[in-house]
């Protein structure tokens, strides 16, 4: 993996869940001080409400390893480009935009989700 990425929410809650995949390319961006997400992925994340106490904590944990990229003026602008060309859900074009403005791969399960969104180069890491 030369280029970096962007996880969206879905990856880090299939990584919670024991999904190989997002387990093996989280440990592997997490070593190599790669881990990116949005601030509205941290958000998702952790505001699920299907953790545990523990596994609340050891998302916490997670977490703390990720370069979290702001909701900025440039990336608030492409949402909202994206939100009236696409129809996309808020998180998902703050989401989309966070990938597009910082020039990122945007790592999802939900390729769909991001279909219409012209430049966005979106990976399933989860087939």
């Amino acid at each position: 993996m030369e280029s970096e990425y962007l996880l969206d929410t879905n990856i880090l809650i299939y990584y919670t869940k024991g999904s190989e995949s997002a387990r093996h390319l989280i440990d592997d961006l997490t070593l190599r001080h790669t881990l990116n997400i949005s601030i509205l992925t941290k958000i998702e994340f952790l505001g699920w409400d299907k953790h545990t106490a523990e596994g609340y904590e050891t998302c916490k944990e997670l977490i703390e390893y990720a370069t979290i990229y702001p909701l900025d003026k440039n990336v608030s602008d492409k949402a909202i480009e994206l939100k009236r060309s696409s129809k996309i859900k808020l998180a998902d074009a703050v989401i989309a935009a966070t990938a597009l403005v910082n020039d990122l791969k945007l790592v999802t399960k939900n390729i769909d989700d991001f279909a219409k969104i012209e430049g966005l180069e979106v990976v399933n890491i989860l087939e």
